[in-house]
C-alpha cells in the first residue's frame, strides 16, 4: 500500500513538473518575436477557417513559426474560435501573442475605394475592377447577373443597375469582394433614398421613390453647384406637372451610350431612344448616374419657385428663366455673347 501511495505521489509530483514545464514553454513561447519572410507581412485569413487552418494560412505567408504551437497556445488560452477573417499587416517584431491578439480583435488592414457622384454603373465596375484589393467576384458578369447576386430584383430596378449604388468613400478589409462592396453601397443607398422619401416636399409629381431616383440623377449630371439643385430640380418639376417635355441633354448623351464623342448634335437631338427627353415625355426609363445625397434632396425638395428653363452663364452657375422669351434672352447674353 505505502509503495502504491510512493508511486502515487511520484507520478503527481512529475505531473505538476510536466505542466509547469509545459506552461513555461507556453509562456516562453507567446512572448518570443516571430521571424518574418518580409516587413510589413500582408497576411489573409480566409473566411471560415479552423484553427489549424490559420495557423497554415500565417506560416504559408511567410510568418515562420511551428503552426502546431501557435494552435496549442491558442485552444490553451481559449482564442482558437474568435479569430476573425480579413486581411492583417503583421509588422517586425510581433510576438505570437501579439499576432493571436491581433486576429481575435480584427484589427484588419482596411483599403479604400471611392464612388463619386454623378458616375455611371460602368465607371463604377471599372473603379472596382482596377482596384489592386479587392477580390472581383464580378469578372465576366453582366450587369444584370450582378444584380441578382447582391439580391435586387427586377421591380426594383427594371432591371437597370443605374443610379441603385450610393456615391460615397467605401472603406473594407483588403480582399474584400466587390460584391460585398457593391451590396453595401446599394444599401445605403436604399437607405438615403428612403430616408429623403419619407419626407419629401408634397405634391410632387412622382408615383415611386424610384422616380425620384431617376429625377436626382438628372439633378446631379445637370449641376455641380450646390445653390443650383434645388432650382434645377424645380424647373424639371413644373415641367412635369405641366406635361412639358423635359429636354434635358445629360439624358441624350446617357442613351447615345458608346456612340457619344464629347460633342452634342442636333440629329442626336432628333434620333429617339428610350432616353431622349427631347423626343418623349416624363421622365427616362432608369436614372443616368449614381446621385449623391444633395441631388436625392433636391429631387425631394425642389425649389418654390415658378421656372421652366436655364442656361448655364459661363462661370458654373446657371441663370433661370419663367418664360421661353425670358430664356432666349439669356441664351443671347451667356452663350451666343450678343448682349442682352
Amino acid at each position: 500500500m505505502r509503495a502504491i501511495v510512493r508511486f502515487l505521489s511520484r507520478l503527481f509530483g512529475f505531473t505538476i513538473v510536466i505542466a509547469l514545464a509545459g506552461v513555461g514553454w507556453m509562456v516562453y513561447f507567446s512572448q518570443m518575436p516571430l521571424g518574418l519572410k518580409s516587413t510589413p507581412l500582408d497576411v489573409t485569413i480566409l473566411t471560415g477557417s479552423n484553427m489549424k487552418q490559420v495557423a497554415r494560412q500565417l506560416t504559408t505567408a511567410g510568418i515562420d513559426m511551428p503552426a502546431w504551437q501557435f494552435t496549442l497556445l491558442a485552444r490553451a488560452v481559449g482564442k482558437a474560435t474568435n479569430i476573425k477573417a480579413g486581411s492583417y499587416e503583421v509588422a517586425q517584431g510581433i510576438t505570437p501573442w501579439g499576432l493571436l491578439e491581433k486576429l481575435t480583435r480584427g484589427d484588419v488592414t482596411q483599403a479604400d475605394l471611392v464612388f463619386v457622384e454623378g458616375w455611371t454603373f460602368r465607371q463604377f465596375r471599372a473603379a472596382l475592377d482596377k482596384h489592386p484589393s479587392i477580390t472581383h467576384d464580378t469578372a465576366g458578369l453582366s450587369d444584370q447577373q450582378i444584380l441578382e447576386k447582391i439580391g435586387i430584383s427586377a421591380s426594383q430596378s427594371s432591371y437597370s443597375a443605374e443610379g441603385l449604388f450610393f456615391p460615397d468613400t467605401y472603406l473594407f478589409a483588403k480582399n474584400s469582394s466587390d460584391l460585398d462592396i457593391l451590396k453595401r453601397a446599394h444599401r445605403l443607398m436604399q437607405q438615403a433614398l428612403a430616408a429623403e422619401w419619407d419626407k419629401r416636399a408634397p405634391g410632387l409629381p412622382y408615383a415611386t421613390p424610384y422616380e425620384a431616383l431617376i429625377m436626382a440623377s438628372i439633378v446631379e449630371k445637370e449641376t455641380g453647384q450646390a445653390q443650383d439643385r434645388a432650382l434645377v430640380a424645380a424647373v424639371f418639376v413644373n415641367r412635369l406637372r405641366t406635361g412639358m417635355r423635359l429636354q434635358t441633354d445629360p439624358t441624350v448623351i446617357y442613351g447615345l451610350g458608346e456612340r457619344f464623342d464629347g460633342n452634342l448634335r442636333k440629329p442626336d437631338l432628333l434620333t429617339d431612344t428610350p432616353y431622349n427627353t427631347y423626343t418623349r415625355a416624363g421622365l427616362p426609363p432608369s436614372p443616368i448616374a449614381m446621385p449623391g445625397l444633395a441631388s436625392l434632396q433636391a429631387a425631394l425638395h425642389p425649389a418654390q419657385k415658378d421656372i421652366y428653363y436655364f442656361v448655364a452663364k459661363g462661370n458654373g452657375s446657371s441663370y433661370f428663366s419663367r418664360t421661353l422669351d425670358e430664356h432666349n434672352r439669356a441664351v443671347n447674353k451667356y452663350q451666343r455673347k450678343r448682349g442682352s
